[in-house]
């Protein structure tokens, strides 16, 4: 149970859900309820299938470019150094691949929303992605990795709950409030990082 929950908070502070909310909020504030239910409910599937996906088939794309696990927790941990950065700056939205441009043209012409932007990159971007095939080779136990799978599915369930209830959050926290939240989680999603990063460094100088 402590390995699950660590996982979900872990997953959940890289993911970000309610970082997310501003961006949802600006692109389905002129359609109706069902229709925004609909998205919500369509980009939490997204986001499981993207990140399941990768759990699964990150061995083959390690083996298939012949990386290692040590090079992948390199990399995975500057990418989430600089999702944590961007956390703590508050320029989230746009480290991860979207701008006021992207904004205007997608609200323009009712652009469905829900697997781009929304699932990938808002959601489901590269911290999540190494975060997780770090994670299926780290834990070889199936017992442990199907904690790993509860907990991407339990977090799929936060984001559809989060972005169900977007408007009423915004008025609530407000895009300080938010924001704040964020920079808390990016402050964890720092040290992630920096956990990875030694973790390989010190693989590879054993070595």
């Amino acid at each position: 149970m402590d390995f699950f929950l660590a996982t979900l908070f872990a997953l959940f502070s890289i993911v970000d859900p309610p970082g997310a909310i501003p961006v949802y909020v600006a692109l389905t504030s002129d359609r109706p309820r069902p229709e925004r239910n609909k998205i919500a409910l369509q980009t939490s599937f997204y986001f499981l299938l993207i990140l399941f996906c990768f759990f699964i088939a990150g061995n083959y794309i390690l083996s298939f470019f012949g990386l290692t696990i040590h090079a992948l927790r390199i990399a995975g941990g500057m990418t989430l150094l600089i999702s944590g950065f961007a956390l703590l700056s508050g320029r989230i939205s746009k480290r991860r691949g979207y701008d006021k441009d992207v904004e205007k043209e997608t609200m323009e012409h009712k652009q469905d929303i829900a697997f781009s932007p929304m699932a990938m990159p808002m959601l489901s971007g590269p911290g999540s992605i190494s975060y997780l095939i770090t994670q299926y080779n780290q834990h070889t136990s199936w017992n442990e990795r199907w904690q790993i799978i509860a907990a991407i599915v339990a977090v799929a369930v936060l984001v559809w709950g989060c972005l169900r209830i977007a408007p009423f959050l915004f008025k609530v926290f407000g895009a300080g409030g938010l924001n704040a939240i964020a920079r808390i989680m990016g402050f964890i999603v720092i040290a992630i990082g920096v956990q990875f990063i030694v973790d390989g460094l010190v693989h590879l100088v054993g070595r």
